[in-house]
């Protein structure tokens, strides 16, 4: 399996330095109430030049990144508007431990996209030799915790040494994978 990703309703694809790109990663990274939620704590992006210099430089770096870590947008299939997004990377301090992270447009909340996305991109991120990937969420953030059980992650505790905040800590592996309705090889 590769990227892009397609299953019922999204598509789980990298991000590109495209105007529609560019304007929906400010209108997903631009809001607070999105913005707030993540770790390490991150300031929204401002405006469009930032949010531009902001994907220029997710752009330039993944082809550098290895598999499966990377930064990728969350496509709806049926109008090919971007809803969110998704990372994995290497939490601190960066030399095993995989993160999976998920952002959505708050008018998106509610729809099970996350969820969607975040089970095709980990089915795809299982295909490398990972044995387990986890997701950070603090203790109030109530979406992202529910969001973590419907994807098959367990809680596996609380910690601090993770970007000097508590978090909750969740664990999925492979075997604890729920199946991916809709997903689809990409078309060569």
């Amino acid at each position: 399996m590769q990227l892009p990703i397609s299953t019922e309703r999204l598509v789980v694809r990298d991000w590109t330095t495209e105007d529609g790109d560019v304007q929906a990663a400010l209108d997903l990274y631009g809001r607070p109430e999105v913005t707030e939620w993540l770790t390490p704590v991150t300031s929204h992006v401002a405006d469009l030049a930032a949010m531009r210099a902001v994907v220029h430089s997710w752009t330039e770096s993944q082809p550098n990144l290895l598999p499966p870590t990377g930064r990728f947008a969350m496509q709806r299939r049926e109008d090919s508007q971007v809803v969110g997004g998704l990372v994995l990377r290497m939490l601190p301090p960066y030399d095993h431990d995989l993160e999976l992270t998920w952002q959505l447009r708050p008018a998106e909340w509610g729809h099970g996209y996350a969820t969607e996305a975040a089970i095709a991109l980990l089915h795809w991120a299982f295909t490398f030799d990972i044995d387990e990937i986890f997701a950070l969420a603090r203790p109030d953030n109530t979406r992202a915790i529910a969001t973590a059980r419907r994807i098959g992650m367990e809680w596996v505790g609380e910690t601090a040494k993770y970007y000097d905040t508590t978090l909750q800590v969740h664990r999925v592996r492979q075997s604890d994978l729920p199946d991916a309705p809709g997903l689809e090889a990409p078309e060569d």
